[in-house]
């Protein structure tokens, strides 16, 4: 059996230097690498149709494809601010007309000439001049297959990277190994590499391409689960410290409240594993805003300390880092911990001060940022890490952190509700704690769902709150005005919205103004303001979504609240409600999308995060939880975290399946597994 060579795409017709930059720059160095750059779509030149029958699906806004013959001359317009708009008339084969329209195209009447016939493929929509196809891709003769489209970049488009992987695609051997033994291929149909990866780039038709992309994904998946699987066993090695003594029911005791069922068999868990000794504690505690997940750590860590285990917490921000500070300090202080902090604001005294308390084993809990991770940060006996808000870092920051003990046992907190299939898929190589039930007390947030007619009712219980000393936040979509109104819309932005409401509905309240372009030195200031009760209004953009604790915050206006996810609107509504007044959020939007208006009304009516969560795969489907990249986790190429949970359990099943017959897999038959899952894993090896 015969691999692929990996050659650099200078050694391709048609790639020089610059162009080979280029492909650099997409993350493709080579031949392998292009061979897995999937196409993100496709273009289907197949099935034309008449200007009648395009008509008739015109407002569901689809693509098509219509062959006519250009009966006129392409005329140009000038409009205003320099832009050109190229116009030219066409009939399809039953003589109905339509108009096609191209802005500033200077090649458009050179490469459309009168009474010649070509395929036009875009969308037909009904104006003021009857049917019209606006900027169409249209071609003499058209190929009759599924054209790729991939993801290029400014002088590199899409095109030339398909002539590309023509040529690449022509090298693969007919006998190429396949990474997948025979035995899975045959047990879950799969097609063989070689064939995947050429209709993969160029299908047939639809059905092929739906045939290869279900062998890619599930190859995909199974390499991720495979390596996941390792990394939670063997790979683990055997714990560093092994706790002698639970204490957890001693912490509980000394609190002056009763910790909820859920926070209890919580820490339970994570002290059983770091008590078990045949391997580090790996454990996700996942759990709502306001669920406990803080006095769940202070638990874990009380009896870290009481075993003589050193911890360490490690928060994405300054302002959470001195959250989680306040609280361990007021929950272990009078239990005999000592609790540090250590942060990048702090002087070099304090610093050098807190690093000797450490490093002699006077401080039992050191909490701080990514200063926890610097190079003159040293533990007498650290044995636990914890993470909060994981995906907020990389998988680099934790690893250097737990490099600082001699394999310690590590808890990931993190307070986005997603779906349990999700979590177990995201956060494979560690074990799931979910914290399911609220502390009593907790207030309960309202929530409201207005059009834009009632702004100013709403502001106007802004102020009236404000005024009664309670503080609130406005969330903005933008961070600034857009230079072409058509993208600005109607959609708020944070700078010129702040200094709007200042001087209009909010006037005499002191505003504030924070999003994620400006400096941390500056985005730290105004929170601390905020925090310090110095700003009445913070108006801001998700930038506040995880990490500011104001419990006299007790209102949250949300504008354009259609332009965000379920979870993601459901984490902003978790800044209120944190204090003893009772909270609300108010969603503003004009929206009249059926699924928008059905996303905001769930809002109103549930504040379970992981309902929420689950509403949320069912509306919006193909997406992600925390940004495009998942932190700690390879790059997925082709399968979808949200649509191919059914291909994930098959390659579950396959991968324990694999692991059972060879843990190692060390057998002749998984030598290509073994070389896959190695590139997969390269960057997450390098710190576990």
């Amino acid at each position: 059996m015969s691999t692929m060579i990996s050659k650099p795409l200078s050694n391709y017709k048609g790639v020089g230097g610059k162009r080979a930059e280029l492909f650099n720059k997409l993350g493709v160095g080579s031949s392998d690498a292009l061979l897995r750059y999937y196409p993100r779509e496709y273009e289907d030149w197949s099935g034309c149709v008449s200007v009648a029958e395009a008509k008739a699906n015109a407002q569901s806004g689809e693509m098509c494809c219509i062959r006519a013959t250009v009966t006129s001359q392409v005329q140009s317009v000038f409009l205003r601010g320099g832009k050109i708009l190229y116009t030219a008339r066409a009939v399809d084969g039953e003589g109905m007309p339509f108009r096609l329209t191209f802005f500033n195209n200077a090649y458009i009447p050179r490469m459309l000439v009168k009474g010649s016939e070509y395929t036009f493929r875009g969308r037909l929509v009904m104006g003021r001049n009857g049917a019209e196809m606006a900027s169409p891709a249209f071609s003499e003769n058209p190929s009759p297959r599924l054209v790729p489209v991939y993801r290029a970049t400014e002088g590199l488009p899409s095109r030339q990277i398909a002539k590309v992987a023509e040529q690449v695609l022509a090298e693969l051997p007919d006998d190429l190994s396949d990474p997948l033994p025979e035995w899975i291929r045959v047990k879950y149909q799969l097609c063989h590499i070689r064939y995947a990866l050429c209709q993969i780039h160029f299908p047939d038709d639809k059905e092929t391409l739906t045939t290869v992309r279900d062998r890619l994904v599930f190859e995909e998946l199974l390499l991720l689960q495979l390596g996941l699987l390792r990394l939670k066993g063997r790979e683990r090695g055997a714990a560093g410290t092994v706790l002698r003594e639970d204490h957890t029911e001693e912490f509980w005791s000394m609190l002056p409240f009763a910790p909820t069922g859920a926070q209890r068999r919580a820490a339970k868990e994570a002290v059983a594993d770091m008590m078990s000794g045949e391997r580090p504690m790996s454990r996700l505690l996942q759990g709502d805003v306001g669920s406990g997940k803080t006095a769940v750590a202070a638990a874990i860590c009380y009896t870290a300390a009481k075993n003589g285990v050193q911890s360490a917490l490690m928060a994405p921000t300054e302002i959470l880092a001195e959250q989680h500070f306040r609280s361990l300090e007021k929950l272990l202080s009078p239990c005999g911990i000592r609790v540090g902090q250590l942060t990048g604001s702090m002087t070099v005294a304090q610093k050098r001060r807190m690093r000797e308390l450490t490093a002699t084993g006077q401080i039992d809990v050191l909490i701080g940022t990514h200063a926890l991770i610097a190079d003159g940060v040293t533990f007498a006996s650290l044995g636990l890490v914890i993470t909060d808000e994981q995906h907020r870092f990389g998988v680099n920051q934790r690893g250097a952190l737990a490099a600082k003990g001699n394999n310690p046992h590590i808890l990931v907190m993190s307070a986005t509700p997603i779906p349990r299939t999700l979590a177990l898929m995201i956060y494979g190589d560690l074990d799931l704690s979910l914290l399911d039930e609220m502390p009593a007390g907790r207030m309960p947030v309202d929530t409201f769902y207005v059009d834009g007619g009632k702004r100013e009712r709403a502001y106007g219980f802004v102020k009236k709150l404000t005024a009664a000393g309670r503080q609130g936040y406005v969330i903005c979509p933008l961070v600034e005005e857009q230079t072409d109104p058509a993208a600005q819309g109607s959609l708020k932005a944070a700078q010129s919205y702040a200094a709007s409401l200042s001087e209009g509905y909010l006037s005499g309240c002191r505003v504030g103004l924070l999003h994620g372009r400006m400096k941390g030195a500056e985005k730290e200031s105004v929170m601390r303001q905020f925090a310090a009760g110095e700003l009445d209004v913070l108006v801001s953009t998700t930038v506040v979504e995880v990490g500011v604790n104001v419990p006299n915050a007790v209102i949250m206006v949300i504008e354009n609240a259609e332009r965000f996810g379920l979870s993601q609107l459901h984490q902003l509504r978790g800044r209120v409600g944190r204090g003893e007044w009772k909270s609300y959020c108010i969603l503003i939007s004009d929206a009249r999308n059926e699924a928008a208006v059905a996303r905001l009304q769930t809002m109103c009516r549930t504040r379970d995060g992981f309902a929420i969560a689950n509403e949320d795969l069912k509306q919006r489907g193909p997406g992600d939880f925390f940004g495009s990249r998942q932190h700690g986790l390879p790059d997925l190429k082709i399968a979808d975290m949200m649509t191919d949970m059914q291909m994930f359990a098959k390659a579950q099943e396959a991968a324990r399946e694999i692991l059972e017959k060879d843990p190692h897999l060390t057998a002749p038959e998984h030598c290509g597994l073994t070389e896959e899952i190695d590139k997969l894993f390269d960057p997450l090896r390098a710190m576990n």
